[in-house]
C-alpha cells in the first residue's frame, strides 16, 4: 500500500520498494495521468530514444550476422508454378 506524506507544501507518495521492483521503476523519471478517479504512473519514454545507438551499431556492423548470403545464393527459379 502506497501513502500520501507532505513534502513542503505539496505531497507525495510513498510506494514501498518491492512495488517499485516489480514494476522497474527504479532510478526512472515518471510520467502521472488522472484516469478513473485514479492515477496512473509510468515510466517516461521519450520520442526515439536508444534509436542512435541502434543506427551506429548497424552502421559499424557490430554483432552482424551474414544473412545476405542466404539469399544471394539461393538458386533462381522460375515463377511459372505460382498463381496470380
Amino acid at each position: 500500500m502506497a501513502h500520501l506524506i507532505k513534502i513542503g507544501n505539496s505531497q507525495g507518495i510513498r510506494i514501498p520498494k518491492p512495488l517499485i521492483q516489480q514494476a522497474h521503476l527504479e532510478g526512472k523519471e515518471l510520467d502521472i495521468q488522472v484516469v478513473n478517479q485514479g492515477i496512473f504512473v509510468t515510466p517516461s519514454k521519450k520520442p526515439r530514444e536508444g534509436w542512435e545507438e541502434s543506427i551506429k551499431a548497424i552502421l559499424s556492423n557490430e554483432g552482424a550476422e551474414i544473412t545476405d548470403n542466404e539469399w544471394l545464393d539461393a538458386e533462381l527459379t522460375s515463377n511459372e508454378s505460382l498463381e496470380w
